[in-house]
């Protein structure tokens, strides 16, 4: 007798547990959305610094996608990703501005994160002295960055009213392609990367798929052409989407600055790749994932992190003579900051932002190229298992060494900062500045 009354109490207990999860997931709301964001006239194209025309046609579609997650207290943030190289602090300053105003949504409920496809439109001022532009070319650019902020702020309130009950559940994958690009001295001892792929489900009540979010930390360099497409990100989610009629995936870029797709530079290797990736999530998808509760938490500041000294005026003119075109342009740009203002910049106010799903999931949204050794250490420090770690979101202001990679140097290290307009590199306090206001951010929610 008393085992059978073990065995009811058992059974009792394990009923209650699941629609106690049950029950927290259903408190959950989602809605979703997508824009086509293609350029409709030849543009020049982002990323590389050798290409010397414009756009020559379009293999792929460009999209930016709205995912509104409301939970139990009626409150909703929205993750927004674009097919783009980046996105610029003014464009996110001007679309959030919008949306507070539009639809209510502070500056913590938005989230911005872009594949930095090199095989997008130049957009806003990101990388802008990477490439030559003629005031023609410039004026398409400004025309396609203006209809950008439209579609962008229109897909956000198309998600916020799209909102319907839905459930959540969270698990990595695992997919092989990205080689840390740092390899250089010596190509027998690989340098760090983070294989992992995040993958968030969002379903309908009656176990529909709704939504796929899904990250991976690699470079999106496979192609080089005049072809506008979204590299394999774009076929990742094409891929998805191809398999799950009706529902949406998202593609969010992790802390794959100094990573690359090896071997690449052909199309089908792109579509190889965005393969992978898409049957890494569809393993994710098939097996059981762990449900996130409500209540979802967010957190936004900015964190102000310091240059190295910047370069004096005299430095600047002998620039003016360098046989390198960019550090011409460079030199340039900072004496004419240095004659409006009378001073370089010393820091930059760098955006930190962390959501937090119940005990479940963190997701914590690192601005700039950043490189891998943020995304493992502070899966380190919170648990490999329920961390998500993002790059290049909310600003796109350059690249984001940590400490080992800024005292190594080369191109991640500092010498990039030209392109980005920065008075140098960042000064080796930027990696324990960054983690450690994060690290007040989570403690804070």
């Amino acid at each position: 007798m008393k085992t059978n009354n073990r065995k009811l109490f058992l059974v009792v207990l394990a009923v209650l547990f699941y629609y106690q999860e049950a029950g927290a997931a259903d408190t959950w709301k989602a809605g979703v959305s997508k824009v086509k964001i293609t350029p409709d006239e030849s543009i020049w194209m982002a990323g590389y610094a050798s290409r010397d025309k414009s756009s020559e046609g379009v293999r792929q579609d460009l999209f930016a996608k709205a995912l509104a997650l409301q939970d139990a207290s009626g409150k909703p943030s929205v993750l927004v990703t674009l097919d783009l190289v980046g996105i610029s602090r003014e464009m996110v300053d001007a679309i959030a501005q919008r949306c507070l105003k539009q639809f209510g949504i502070t500056r913590e409920q938005l989230l911005f994160n872009v594949s930095h496809t090199h095989s997008g439109p130049v957009a806003g001022s990101v990388l802008l002295q990477m490439y030559k532009l003629t005031p023609e070319r410039h004026e398409v650019v400004c025309r396609y960055t203006d209809g950008l902020i439209d579609k962008t702020v229109s897909v956000i309130g198309s998600s916020l009213e799209n909102l319907v009950p839905a459930t959540l559940e969270f698990k990595q994958g695992l997919a092989g392609f990205a080689v840390n690009r740092r390899r250089v001295t010596n190509r027998s001892l690989p340098g760090p990367v983070d294989h992992d792929v995040p993958v968030l489900k969002i379903s309908h009540t009656n176990g529909t798929l709704h939504t796929v979010v899904f990250g991976y930390a690699c470079h999106a360099t496979s192609l080089n052409d005049f072809m506008i497409n979204g590299d394999w990100p774009g076929y990742a989610q094409e891929e998805i989407e191809k398999a799950h009629p009706g529902a949406i995936a998202m593609f969010v870029q992790g802390c794959g600055a100094d990573s690359n797709p090896l071997p690449r530079r052909t199309v089908e290797l792109t579509m190889k790749y965005g393969q992978i990736l898409a049957a890494a999530v569809e393993e994710v998808l098939i097996r059981p994932m762990i449900p996130l509760n409500s209540p979802m938490k967010t957190a936004f500041e900015y964190v102000d992190i310091p240059f190295q000294t910047p370069p004096g005026r005299e430095e600047l003119e002998a620039r003016l003579k360098d046989k390198n075109e960019y550090r011409r342009i460079h030199a340039r740009q900072l004496l004419d900051i240095l004659d409006k203002e009378g001073k370089l910049p010393s820091s930059y106010q760098y955006p930190i932002q962390v959501w937090q799903f119940g005990p479940k999931l963190k997701l914590i949204a690192l601005a700039g190229e950043v490189v891998v050794d943020y995304s493992l250490r502070l899966k380190t420090q919170y648990g490999w298992d329920t961390t998500w770690v993002a790059g290049y979101s909310n600003d796109i202001l350059g690249y984001i060494p940590s400490l080992r990679v800024l005292r190594e140097g080369g191109y991640e290290g500092g010498e990039a900062m030209i392109y980005f307009g920065r008075p140098g590199s960042f000064a080796e306090t930027v990696e324990q500045i960054i983690i450690e206001k994060t690290s007040q951010l989570v403690g804070s929610l």
